[in-house]
């Protein structure tokens, strides 16, 4: 039967209406009924012409494009009444089209919701599982099964595109938080598909780029995060990243998705491809990469004869599709759910603003200019993104909202006039020089959203003071964005432009003459250079991209109606050369690139992602191998082991009140099993607050080197009133304190003495406490896999 494609949700006609298999489905039973074309057509996904509409068609598989603007379908198979799968981005949010020609009259809007790197700054994994209660509730009632997120590689280099969708350059926060983000929204009865499994931690020739990378590493940082995710939330599905890993493509690699994902971690899913990610059909379906997205004739045939001339065995394939199977057998569409396309989109935009909230970090607060006083009424806004804040990134993780709420709007919405001469200078300034294409989100911007944000504007000094003299309190908004495609700049991006520098200056200045203060607000996805200007303003807000109600959770912030609890997932520089991986990102070319056949590469939407285009494609020059010499010494691991000065250190975190750490202890001065950590902590400010407290553990370098310290847990107080004390307790493990060892594949927990730090940040420890083991101890033995094929000159201390 011919497949065909509409656009919008359609009603499921011939596959769905059939009866479909009550209850669970025997799926070995379903596999051996299949011919060999319905095998090689249900592991390739149903890719439309142009990512929307068209003719996927082949002789067996039948499907129809069911939720416009959803990156992908699986195939369907109406003879055996096996109904397709709708995968859809992002990290920030369900990214669909918001309207559709069926049904012209209704919109299909989804909540956008803070960038990851927010959401990781809150260290507050119940709320995050909200926000992934939140997330599901619109996949469900969307009619979405599988959402293509959360995203959690590490962030090994501040300049990477796509940093803002991923959480931490810790992998302790990482796993934690997509735990929690994996298990909210399949609460809702919705898959997720964490990505990208694994080592992808640049786009600059994302395709093609060869990470050369220690096996330490690997499992320490780069895999972690994903075990954790794996082993507490076992996602449907793990996305296999475009790039390879000591020489082979992590989609054709059976060491990464079935010694490691599998054997060693116990994954029961399936893994995808990343759209159009590896070369080799038959190779993929031997790793274990079981469904290649979004799927081409090519890839299809190319399977069928692999099984022919005995290069794929067929038993192989029918585990692939066993594991397609066994999720599809967990879906809404398999279940027959009657979605509404009504999900609660109110009650999730107060989710979104909660979250956006608890995850600003307030990094300076001199003579307490936030939260604003009684006197503050009215507030002159400077800065292109104070009028058109950014809510999020660009590239599959925008997310088609109906409004951003601009940060003029909501501190409109929380009482506050703004200066409407400056105001007026920004609405001139904006009509002549607007980024094309929406840059900073609502409604407009295309699938992808848009660019880059309009140039900062000179703003004349008889205006700044003009507003100095008018107004009650000065903010300079900044912006940043970036996306899927290609990474950041050093000029004009991690180090503010001149025009920004003297803008941040000269209003301090002026509003410092008047006895007024000055506020600046990072409305930014990565981290950024600060020294060289922090020294100006009176209070510094980092509200990263917080999501459409953006302008409404930094007004609550700033005017005290939520005290700011978020602290630092990343590590702040003091220059971009500090960065341990600064020297070798993102890479160096090594060979002539081999450009793979366009009809192999696939894309989710023809012209609207280009074949990956830019620095994301395979073809075009470029690096070809980037070499992680700095090996585990990644963000703090590497500034507080070599003891390098940074501007604000992981964990970091200011407070409109004070909190005080007492009684630091362990259960039991040797480990046996566990050792309990305990803490008190109590709020002796003025104002109601919560803390984030960090527990730190040094271990002792027998025969591995080892970080100064390594973050071994965290958790966050409740709201503790002024007075008020809490008891925080965490447990360790053997694992809490293990390294990899290369030597024999084994996770050990070595002799000596570990000290436990106990801290505000990763600089800031309020107690200590040690404990000692007496002997070493093996606590697992690992496969053997992803050895490095050259010599890896690593950074030790």
């Amino acid at each position: 039967m011919k497949i065909k494609y509409f656009i919008g949700i359609v009603i499921i006609s011939a596959i769905l209406s059939t009866q479909i298999l009550a209850g669970n489905m025997n799926v070995k039973e379903i596999v051996s009924k299949m011919t060999l074309e319905e095998k090689a057509a249900l592991v390739v996904g149903a890719r439309t012409g142009g990512g929307f509409g068209g003719d996927g068609a082949t002789a067996v598989a039948t499907t129809e494009r069911l939720v416009d603007g959803a990156a992908g379908t699986t195939a369907g198979i109406s003879r055996l009444e096996i109904p397709p799968m709708v995968l859809a981005d992002g990290p920030a949010g369900l990214r669909i089209s918001p309207t559709r020609r069926i049904d012209p009259n209704n919109t299909f809007y989804c909540t956008a919701f803070p960038i990851s790197t927010l959401l990781a700054s809150t260290w507050d994994t119940e709320l995050v599982n909200k926000v992934g209660q939140a997330m599901g509730n619109e996949i469900l009632e969307y009619g979405v099964d599988i959402l293509l997120a959360p995203a959690l590689n590490i962030h090994r280099n501040p300049l990477c595109g796509r940093n803002f969708e991923y959480y931490s350059e810790d992998p302790l926060v990482t796993g934690k938080i997509t735990a929690a983000m994996v298990k909210g929204i399949q609460s809702k009865g919705v898959g997720t598909s964490i990505k990208h499994y694994a080592a992808n931690n640049q786009e600059t020739n994302r395709m093609r780029i060869d990470t050369i990378v220690s096996e330490r590493a690997l499992r320490e940082i780069y895999l972690e995060g994903f075990r954790i995710a794996v082993e507490e939330a076992q996602p449907w599905t793990v996305m296999s990243s475009y790039n390879k890993i000591n020489g082979s493509f992590a989609s054709e690699s059976h060491d990464l998705l079935t010694k490691v994902l599998r054997d060693d971690w116990g994954f029961k899913g399936f893994v995808m491809t990343d759209w159009g990610g590896g070369s080799n059909p038959a190779a993929q379906m031997a790793a274990g990469n079981d469904l290649l997205m979004p799927g081409s004739p090519n890839q299809t045939q190319s399977i069928i004869a692999a099984v022919k001339d005995g290069t794929l065995k067929e038993s192989v394939l029918d585990t692939n599709i066993e594991r397609i199977l066994n999720i599809l057998n967990k879906t809404p569409r398999y279940k027959k759910y009657n979605f509404t396309n009504k999900p609660d989109l109110k009650t999730n935009a107060q989710t979104a603003r909660q979250a956006g909230a608890d995850g600003i970090v307030l990094l300076k607060n001199n003579n307490s200019a936030l939260p604003f006083s009684g006197g503050v009424k009215n507030i002159a806004a400077f800065g292109n993104t104070s009028y058109s804040l950014i809510k999020g990134g660009t590239g599959s993780g925008n997310v088609n909202a109906a409004y951003t709420i601009a940060l003029i709007e909501g501190l409109q919405n929380g009482g506050y006039s703004v200066n409407e001469s400056v105001k007026k200078a920004y609405d001139d300034n904006r009509q002549t020089s607007a980024p094309a294409g929406g840059a900073r989100g609502g409604r407009g911007g295309g699938m992808m959203g848009g660019g880059q944000s309009a140039p900062e504007m000179a703003v004349a000094a008889d205006l700044i003071q003009k507003a100095a003299d008018e107004s009650d309190i000065a903010i300079v908004t900044i912006g940043r964005n970036s996306g899927e495609f290609s990474d950041r700049q050093k000029d004009g991006d991690f180090y503010l432009t001149d025009i920004e520098k003297s803008l941040i200056k000269s209003v301090s200045g002026a509003f410092k003459a008047k006895g007024k203060k000055t506020v600046v607000i990072l409305n930014i996805g990565g981290v950024v250079e600060t020294i060289s200007w922090r020294d100006d303003p009176d209070a510094i807000l980092l509200a990263w991209q917080p999501g459409q109600e953006a302008g409404n959770a930094i007004a609550d912030v700033i005017s005290g109606k939520v005290n700011p609890s978020g602290k630092l997932a990343d590590t702040f520089p003091v220059k971009y050369e500090d960065v341990p991986s600064a020297e070798n990102f993102p890479g160096k070319t090594t060979e002539t690139p081999n450009i793979q056949p366009a009809a192999n590469r696939g894309g989710r939407g023809g012209g609207m992602m280009g074949g990956f285009g830019g620095g994301g494609g395979r073809g075009g020059g470029g690096p070809s191998e980037v070499i992680y010499e700095e090996d585990i010494y990644v963000g703090y691991r590497y500034y507080n082991t070599f003891k390098k000065d940074v501007a604000y250190e992981f964990g970091y975190g200011l407070s409109y009140t004070t909190f005080d750490y007492s009684n630091v202890k362990v259960s039991s001065n040797k480990f046996s099993d566990k050792v309990t950590v305990s803490v008190d902590v109590k709020n002796s400010g003025k104002a109601a607050g919560r803390e984030v407290v960090q527990v730190y553990l040094s271990a002792p370098a027998v025969k591995l080197n080892k970080p100064g310290e390594e973050l071994a847990a965290f958790g966050k107080t409740k709201l503790l009133q002024p007075g008020a004390s809490e008891t925080l307790n965490f447990d360790l493990n053997a694992r809490d304190l293990a390294s990899f060892d290369t030597a024999s594949s084994s996770w050990i927990a070595e002799n000596g003495n570990y000290v436990v730090k106990v801290g505000a940040s990763s600089r800031n420890i309020k107690g200590t406490a040690s404990f000692a083991l007496d002997k070493e101890l093996v606590v697992k033995k690992e496969s053997k896999a992803l050895s490095p094929q050259k010599q890896i000159n690593v950074m030790r201390p």
